[in-house]
């Protein structure tokens, strides 16, 4: 894990958001293996074979969760908005992932990468 991603959670002012931040991560370790991670734009990127495989990002209120490559996704019905090859997800306060259900998507999607 990155020392770089480690200290964007650190620094996430909101306690809640920084809880997000990490079980997100989770879910990309549990889906690819072997993912690199690395700061870029002032977010937590994450790659499978150098191409992009999501992305963690913090607004006031929400964390939101994309994942690319997702063309192919079966996704439920208006939990994830963004054209048809990456989709986000947006979490608010006292709302909980689904962990399995988001690293079946991260690892369906970045199978192809």
């Amino acid at each position: 894990m990155s020392q770089e991603v480690n200290e964007f959670i650190e620094k996430v002012q909101e306690p809640w958001q920084a809880q997000l931040c990490r079980e997100l991560r989770e879910v990309v370790h549990h889906a690819i293996p072997d993912v690199q991670e690395r700061i870029q734009y002032n977010k937590p990127h994450f790659l499978k074979n150098k191409k992009y495989a999501a992305v963690i990002s913090t607004s006031k209120d929400a964390v939101s969760f994309t994942i690319f490559n997702a063309t192919d996704l079966e996704l439920p019905e208006g939990l994830f908005d963004g054209p048809p090859e990456r989709k986000t997800i947006k979490f608010r306060s006292k709302q909980s992932i689904d962990g399995g259900m988001l690293t079946a998507f991260v690892k369906l999607a970045s199978s192809t990468l």
